[in-house]
């Protein structure tokens, strides 16, 4: 699956630039999802791409951190439209958090190379990699991680829907496991994801009962 390049342009870019940004994106993800994000250069990205040189990213993306914001916004808008069609059915807390680990795993299934690149470049900038501190604030990466989980479990609580278990320990075991979907298609791309999905909806369901 590839980034959308029929889409509505950025605002100030041509229809011919929005393309090759998104090219050069795709690109990226495929380059991390492959080699991983140490091994991902501008050089790399340009021999994937079929591109002339490296001058050609430099002039979309003015430094490597620069496009890999670019590529975490470009996933994250694929993962919630994703994501968002197929958590419109059961509102009970316990329903909605089985919603969202089964739609997660769902788009692991669908879309392997941009969670796993998604995984990398987090991962680096996690532990503060790469200049990761340019990239992201903390606040804002630790949403992304498991700021949704959190508010879910957190609001379950309030309500009575869930048990009494530490929120954040909790969240961040959803979000590994999760992850471990992803890097375990890596090694086995026939495993069944969505079922694999199911199962941990329902290890986390039980897991978090009154």
């Amino acid at each position: 699956m590839q980034v959308n390049k029929d889409s509505q342009p950025e605002l100030g870019l041509s229809v011919t630039e929005a393309a090759r940004r998104a090219q050069i994106i795709q690109a990226t993800i495929e380059v991390i999802a492959e080699l991983g994000f140490a091994k991902t250069s501008f050089a790399r990205i340009v021999e994937h791409a079929g591109l002339s040189s490296t001058r050609m990213i430099s002039y979309h993306f003015g430094s490597k951190e620069e496009l890999m914001s670019a590529t975490i916004g470009q996933i994250s808008q694929l993962k919630d439209e994703f994501m968002t069609e197929r958590l419109a059915g059961d509102t009970t807390r316990a329903g909605m958090l089985r919603g969202f680990i089964e739609s997660e795993a769902a788009f692991v299934a669908a879309y392997p190379a941009f969670q796993r690149a998604m995984n990398e470049i987090l991962g680096q900038v996690w532990g503060g990699q790469e200049g990761g501190g340019h990239m992201f604030h903390e606040a804002v990466l630790r949403d992304m991680r498991v700021g949704r989980i959190e508010r879910q479990l957190t609001q379950g609580q309030r309500e009575g829907a869930f048990g009494e278990f530490d929120v954040e320990v909790m969240a961040l075991s959803i979000r590994q496991a999760l992850d471990g979907l992803a890097n375990r298609l890596v090694r086995e791309p026939d495993l069944d994801a969505e079922r694999y999905g199911r199962e941990l909806a329902t290890l986390f369901e039980k897991a978090t009962r009154p």
